[in-house]
């Protein structure tokens, strides 16, 4: 079972040195970190919570888990009129996995399930300015989990 996850759980670890180890502090790492690995837009979809959760009787639903990383997205959606009106995601795992989810939601509200299924990582990742290349499995995730979610809907 995966939960929407609060964003200062999944930063960069923090290491003690010398014995002085304040949270504050840490926290302001973590920070500076993210800042310098990721684009503004990526880290402003890893905070937003606006979609996040899971939809109670979903008409469709699926869930991708990368076996490398351990990176799990759920994807929930109420579908009217082969129009995706509403989607929720969960996800567990690192920023930009968390990111591309948020991103992929937002995205896909009130969109048809023909667009969505002409949505792809190049244009996902656009969305979120980007992402080192090695966390370009978070946007690998993010397809698997639409292509299952529309396979779930009958549309693959």
């Amino acid at each position: 079972e995966i939960a929407a996850i609060s964003p200062q759980l999944c930063l960069v670890g923090q290491t003690r040195s010398c014995g002085s180890f304040s949270p504050e502090r840490g926290l302001a790492r973590r920070r500076l970190y993210n800042r310098a690995m990721y684009s503004a837009q990526l880290l402003r979809y890893f905070q937003d919570r606006r979609h996040a959760g899971e939809l109670e009787q979903p008409n469709a639903s699926a869930q991708v888990e990368n076996p490398v990383c351990g990176d799990v997205l759920r994807l929930t959606a109420k579908i009217q009129d082969r129009r995706l009106i509403e989607v929720r995601y969960k996800a567990k795992g690192c920023v930009p996995a968390m990111a591309c989810g948020s991103a992929l939601a937002d995205l896909l509200q009130g969109c048809s399930l023909d667009d969505a299924g002409r949505l792809n990582q190049q244009q996902l990742l656009a969305a979120v300015g980007g992402v080192p290349e090695a966390s370009e499995h978070a946007g690998h995730l993010a397809m698997d989990a639409l292509g299952a979610l529309l396979k779930s809907a009958g549309v693959r």
